[in-house]
C-alpha cells in the first residue's frame, strides 16, 4: 500500500478541529514534501521523524514522500503531528497494518530517539475524540489529563515503538482510569483568617452566592486583598462541566494543565503593569489572557487605578457577555470568560485619606485624578462597592478568631442560595437577562417608591437599575424569602452608593 491515512487533532483556541494526515509513496528521487499550510515546526517534523522511525528499528522508505495535512486552510502548528506522520510512513511503505488505523486519533511530538513528548491543549482534542467515537493514541505525561474525558478510549504510550505494538495487538485493553482527585477545599485560605470587617465579609457571601463583581475600598493594611483571596473558599464546588470548561482553558494556555489544581475555582492576580493583551489574550497565534484563565473563577485586580485606563476599558465587554473575541488580521477566536471580578484599591494615592490616626497628604486635585482612572462605565459594571476600613488594634489580638465564621459555614449558605437560583432561572443572578430580573424581582409598592427615590438621588443609569435588582434577588435567596422586599433593596442600593465618590 502506498497511500495510508489518520487522524489527528489541531490548536485552535479552544477547539480541535480534526486534520487528516494523509500519507503518500511514489517512485523517484528520494524526498519528503509537506503541504497543507505547515508552519515551521510542522515542517520541521520531517527530520525529528525520520531519526525516530530509525531509532525505533524500522526502515525509511527510499522513495518520494508527499504529506498532506488536510484541511489545507488551516493552519498547522507545533509537534503534535509527529506521531500521526511517522505512523503515516511506516503504514504506507507497508511496515504497520493499516486496517486499523481509522479508529484512532494521534496526537504527539517525537524526540529524535523515538520517545513522545507531551504537546498543549490535549484536553479539547481530548473531547473531540470522544464525540467523533475514536480512541485516542498520545504521550503518557499528557495521561492526566485527557483521562479527565468520560468515556474515551485512551492509549497512552512512551515511544513510537511502543504505539506500533499497541496497533498490531489483538487483545482487548483495560480502560485508563482517572487518576486526579480534586484538591480538597479545606486546604485553601480560611475567612475566618479575618478579623473583623463584618459588612465586608457580608459583602463577599452576597458576591459569592449570586456571582457578582466587588470593588473594595480601603486603607492599606485593612485586609481588602485578603477578602479577595478567600472568595474562592466560599464559592460552590465546581461541576463536571465547569471543570472540564476551566481545564480545557488551562490546556491550550502557555502555563499548561495543572493536575492539582482539578476542581479548584482558579483565582487569578494579575500584576497592575499587565497589558491589555495579558488581560484578554492576544498574540499572533491568538491566546486566552488572564480573563479567560479566571473562567468560572475570581479575577482580582488590586490597587485598580494603578492598572492603565485603556487596559482597564478591555474589562466592560467581557463582564457583561461572558466571552472575549480577539481577531487577528488572519485569524478570529472565541475564549469563555465568565469570571467574577473582584477589584481592590484605596481611597487615595497615599492611602491614608479618611482613615482615623492617619494623616492624609493628598490634595483635592490628586485624589480626583487618581480616581478618575476608573472611568464611570467600568464602575457601572461593579454591583458591589463598599468600603473597608482599618481594623481597630484592640480586634486584632487575643481570641477574636474563635468568633469568626469559616469558610465552610458561609459556603453552606451560599450554596443553598444558589441552588435557589439554578432551580429558578437556571443561572446564577448576575447572568440573569433584563426580562427574567423584572419577573423574578417584582416589588411591592413600597420597595418600587425606594428603587424609585434612589435612582433619582444617585443619578444611576438603567444599567444600574438592573443591577440592584439582581442584587436584592441575591439578598433574599440567601435569606431564602421568596419575594424581594424593602429591606433586601435598601441593602442593594447601600452597595452602590460608593461610584458616585469616585
Amino acid at each position: 500500500m502506498s497511500l495510508a491515512v489518520l487522524f489527528s487533532r489541531a490548536g485552535r483556541g479552544v477547539s480541535a478541529p480534526l486534520v487528516s494526515v494523509e500519507v503518500h509513496l511514489a517512485n523517484g528521487l528520494p524526498a519528503l514534501n509537506m503541504v497543507g499550510l505547515p508552519e515551521a515546526a510542522v515542517r520541521e517534523s520531517k527530520d525529528r521523524v525520520r531519526a525516530a522511525i530509525l531509532n525505533s528499528r524500522f526502515d525509511f522508505p527510499v522513495r518520494r514522500v508527499t504529506i498532506n495535512l488536510a484541511p489545507a486552510d488551516l493552519p498547522k502548528e507545533g509537534g503534535r503531528f509527529d506521531l500521526a506522520i511517522a505512523l503515516g510512513i511506516l503504514a504506507a511503505s507497508g511496515q504497520l497494518p493499516a486496517d486499523r488505523l481509522s479508529a484512532f486519533e494521534f496526537l504527539g511530538e517525537l524526540a529524535l530517539s523515538g520517545g513522545l513528548r507531551p504537546v498543549r491543549g490535549v484536553l479539547p482534542a481530548a473531547l473531540a475524540a470522544r464525540d467523533a467515537g475514536r480512541a485516542l493514541v498520545l504521550p503518557r505525561e499528557n495521561a492526566d489529563e485527557a483521562c479527565l474525558v468520560s468515556g474515551l478510549d485512551l492509549h497512552p504510550a512512551d515511544s513510537l515503538l511502543e504505539v506500533c505494538q499497541d496497533l498490531v495487538r489483538t487483545e482487548s485493553r483495560h480502560p485508563c482510569p482517572r487518576c486526579i482527585q480534586p484538591v480538597p477545599r479545606e486546604s485553601g485560605p480560611d475567612l475566618a483568617d479575618v478579623r473583623g470587617q463584618p459588612r465586608a465579609k457580608r459583602a463577599i457571601e452576597i458576591a459569592a452566592a449570586g456571582g457578582h463583581s466587588i470593588l473594595m475600598l480601603g486603607p492599606p493594611g485593612s485586609g481588602k486583598s485578603m477578602l479577595a483571596s478567600r472568595l474562592p473558599g466560599v464559592l460552590p464546588a465546581m461541576t463536571e462541566r465547569e471543570a472540564l470548561e476551566s481545564a480545557a482553558i488551562q490546556s491550550v494556555s502557555h502555563g499548561g494543565f495543572r493536575a492539582d489544581r482539578w476542581r479548584t475555582r482558579p483565582f487569578r492576580a494579575p500584576h497592575h503593569t499587565a497589558s491589555g493583551a495579558a488581560l484578554v489574550g492576544g498574540g499572533s497565534v491568538p491566546a486566552p489572557g488572564e480573563i479567560s484563565l479566571a473562567h468560572h473563577g475570581v479575577l482580582f485586580l488590586d490597587e485598580l487605578p494603578e492598572f492603565d485606563r485603556r487596559v482597564l476599558e478591555v474589562l466592560r465587554e467581557p463582564l457583561e457577555t461572558g466571552c472575549i473575541v480577539i481577531s487577528r488580521a488572519a485569524r478570529q477566536e472565541t475564549f469563555p470568560a465568565q469570571f467574577q471580578l473582584v477589584a481592590a484599591m484605596n481611597p487615595c494615592p497615599c492611602g491614608y485619606l479618611g482613615d482615623e490616626g492617619s494623616e492624609c497628604r493628598c490634595t483635592e486635585e490628586q485624589v480626583a485624578r487618581y480616581r478618575g482612572k476608573i472611568s464611570g462605565p467600568l464602575l457601572d459594571r461593579l454591583d458591589i462597592q463598599i468600603e473597608v476600613p482599618r481594623v481597630p488594634v484592640g480586634r486584632l489580638s487575643g481570641d477574636g478568631m474563635a468568633s469568626e465564621e469559616a469558610s465552610r459555614v458561609v459556603a453552606g449558605r451560599v450554596e443553598r442560595a444558589r441552588t435557589l437560583q439554578i432551580e429558578r432561572g437556571g443561572c446564577v443572578n448576575s447572568r440573569l437577562d433584563n426580562a427574567r430580573t423584572e419577573a423574578f424581582c417584582a416589588l411591592d409598592p413600597a420597595a418600587r417608591a425606594l428603587l424609585d427615590r434612589a435612582m433619582e438621588r444617585l443619578r444611576l443609569s438603567a444599567r444600574g437599575y438592573y443591577r440592584i435588582l439582581r442584587l436584592a434577588r441575591t439578598i433574599a435567596d440567601l435569606a431564602s424569602v421568596t419575594r424581594v422586599g424593602s429591606g433586601h433593596l435598601a441593602e442593594a442600593i447601600g452597595y452602590r452608593q460608593l461610584e458616585r465618590r469616585c
